[in-house]
């Protein structure tokens, strides 16, 4: 009986599928299909990063509200996060439940597919999408949860919205095979020139791991600002924590700081987005915030009374700037006072923190402040102290330099943008030289506050590494395991993108940069090597995908920049329009994403579906030169003759003869 219960639910559920998929789907660059019952082989999936293997099958699944999520024993919780990313935009239940699975459930579960031999790094999963349901597992939970990702980018884009939207949530029947090249994906987020509160800190960990981002590197102090109290060293925070950059003097922006707590908070919410957090307290230079806050620090008993000896900096008696320039202040590697500042930081941080790395910065130390010799003395003692705390030591590849002598596995991070085999490359070489591995993050490929172009966006952004600017091009287009002569992927970890907050105030401002250059990173760092030039099909191909993450970011409200390179495409979805009882249409009929085009760039046009049409309004918000326009709205004034149910049909044109299409029901009043 059990069996015959469940071909009959299967049966229903695809009766349900077709019906919804002929009303409701939106008919963009999908044709449409003139005999729903007869399977088709789908358009492939528009995933980013893109999966190592790929195979499209016949026909779609359709989640329905009868949907389950089939998971049990550690596999229960990544089923809970995927429930919880569809539950809004679905308004279906979706309950998490144990036992054998039914025609028309999601499984989740843990194992060891064939297919993931070669996979080395527990985040590879196995995907199979049919007619009857969805298979996901892996050997780990974070490979589940890398899987859910790419269930998520499966699903239409409404399935980002926070509130309940009326589509067909189907899936393209596929077989999915897919791990990372690199361990090691990484976005950094600096809150020390400009503070960000943790609950926006979490948006974009949100964000990242959508990606399969899988490292959050966040940087705590700058010469404008120190974030994070240290118990012991209360001026850190009273003082340190007061600024930010151009604040004219503290007038402008007061700065803030994080508590321990707050600071455990957002490790452990990274943690269970699988995201591991590495700190960095930059030193011994870029801490002009350390020196100020501990400069006259005479009444803390941990000092000797003479802490005006920690500042090696050009200025003596120390000065606030809060202004961009760098490289001017350091801390005195000679000074007992400095050694008990670090350590206090190292030990409390490394013990709020659960991952394996510490950053300590290193860069950008003049020997007009430093000579190489002293530089290198604090950094190898410093190194000591991250270590004998049990974490690796990590820092920008400056770390690598003459005289320094850091254990085996430590990680110098490349940020500099000479290439191939050039003098500029020294750190990257030494850093290999020395039994170190390398994270790259070339500024001029993977710096993501520099502008787009000369000048956009206006204020955002830097051009000290573009000077002509960084578009998606120029982060996609380059390859992180020969970028530098004899620097392989037997020595690169991974990439990380940079965000550095000279002029990112907001995380809007965060966001406008991020997107669309971080998920161009983001699939540098995962999918396999390719040929990746401005010609090259993976770009064109990467294009088009992007693209698709469009009305994706817009769903989920993500600022970002609509750059020219992408072939954004309108996107209509229906929207909750109903008939009053005298027939009039009452509500908007359809939202559209349109990423650079302004209202007055897109026409509407609504069949009523008796016989008229007319022409709709196109309403919202328009772009600025830092945010990206809003889902504008589709509505018009009609009134019908007779009562009843009618398919009305929105159609809209953009420029360059881009169109979408969606078919609306209207049904009396709710």
């Amino acid at each position: 009986m059990s069996l015959v219960r469940r071909r009959s639910r299967s049966k229903i559920l695809a009766i349900a599928t077709i019906g919804i998929a002929a009303g409701m789907v939106a008919a963009l660059s999908t044709p449409a299909i003139a005999n729903p019952a007869v399977e088709t082989t789908a358009a492939a999936p528009q995933i980013i990063p893109k999966p190592v293997s790929t195979t499209l099958g016949q026909g779609q699944f359709t989640a329905t509200p009868h949907t389950r999520i089939v998971a049990g024993g550690a596999a229960k919780a990544v089923a809970q996060d995927l429930a919880g990313y569809l539950r809004p935009a679905t308004g279906y239940p979706l309950p998490v439940v144990s036992g054998p699975a039914l025609d028309g459930d999601i499984t989740l579960s843990i194992g060891d597919p064939a297919t993931l031999a070669t996979d080395n790094s527990g985040e590879g999963y196995q995907l199979d999408v049919t007619t009857d349901g969805v298979q996901l597992s892996a050997k780990t939970t974070h490979g589940l949860f890398d899987g859910v990702q790419t269930i998520r980018q499966l699903l239409p884009a409404q399935i980002a919205s926070p509130t309940t939207q009326t589509v067909a949530w189907a899936m393209p029947s596929v077989h999915i095979t897919d791990y990372p090249r690199y361990g090691y994906r990484g976005v950094m987020l600096d809150i020390a020139r400009h503070y960000e509160p943790p609950a926006q800190v979490e948006k974009l960990i949100d964000q990242a791991a959508a990606y399969k981002i899988n490292t959050f590197h966040l940087h705590l102090s700058d010469d404008q600002g120190f974030r994070l109290v240290i118990n012991g060293f209360p001026n850190l925070t009273s003082i340190g924590a007061q600024g930010s950059v151009g604040t004219g003097g503290k007038t402008m922006d007061p700065g803030g700081f994080w508590t321990q707590a707050q600071y455990k908070a957002v490790v452990a919410y990274a943690a269970a987005h699988f995201m591991t957090v590495v700190p960095e307290v930059d030193s011994p230079g870029h801490n002009n915030a350390i020196i100020m806050s501990e400069y006259n620090d005479t009444t803390n008993p941990q000092l000797d009374g003479n802490s005006q000896d920690i500042n090696c900096s050009l200025s003596n008696p120390p000065a606030w700037r809060f202004t961009g320039a760098v490289g001017y202040s350091a801390l005195c590697p000679e000074s007992d006072n400095t050694w008990t500042i670090l350590n206090a930081i190292i030990q409390q941080i490394s013990a709020l923190t659960p991952g394996p790395y510490y950053n300590l910065g290193g860069d950008e130390v003049p020997t007009t402040v430093l000579s190489q010799a002293r530089y290198a003395s604090l950094v190898n003692q410093e190194s000591g102290i991250v270590n004998a705390n049990g974490k690796t030591t990590m820092g920008w590849a400056d770390i690598a330099g003459t005289g320094t002598s850091l254990a085996p596995g430590s990680v110098a991070e490349y940020w500099q943008t000479a290439s191939g085999s050039s003098s500029g490359t020294v750190t990257a070489t030494e850093a290999v030289q020395k039994g170190m591995k390398v994270v790259m993050s070339p500024a001029n490929h993977a710096y993501l506050d520099q502008r787009y172009t000369r000048n956009v966006p206006s204020p955002l952004g830097q051009t000290w590494a573009c000077g002509q600017g960084c578009d998606v091009d120029q982060f996609y287009n380059w390859d992180p395991g020969s970028y530098v002569t004899g620097v392989t992927d037997d020595n690169v970890i991974g990439v990380e993108g940079a965000l550095w907050s000279e002029t990112l105030v907001t995380l809007d401002d965060v966001d406008y940069m991020a997107f669309p250059r971080l998920p161009a990173l983001a699939e540098l760092g995962w999918s396999p090597k390719v040929e990746r030039t401005a010609t090259s099909p993976a770009y064109q191909d990467f294009l088009g995908r992007l693209a698709a993450q469009g009305p994706r970011l817009m769903a989920a409200g993500v600022n970002f920049y609509p750059s020219p390179e992408v072939p954004w495409h309108l996107d209509l979805t229906a929207a909750g329009a109903h008939l009053d009882r005298n027939g009039t249409v009452g509500g908007a009929l359809a939202t559209l994403s349109a990423p650079g085009m302004a209202t007055s760039a897109v026409t509407a046009t609504i069949d009523w579906g008796d016989g008229s049409t007319s022409t709709g309004v196109v309403t919202g918000t328009a772009a600025t030169t830092t945010a990206v326009n809003g889902l504008y709205s589709i509505g018009a004034n009609h009134t019908y003759a007779r009562p009843g149910i009618y398919q009305a049909t929105v159609t809209v044109a953009g420029p360059n003869a881009t169109t979408a299409t969606v078919g609306v029901t209207l049904r009396p009043g709710r």
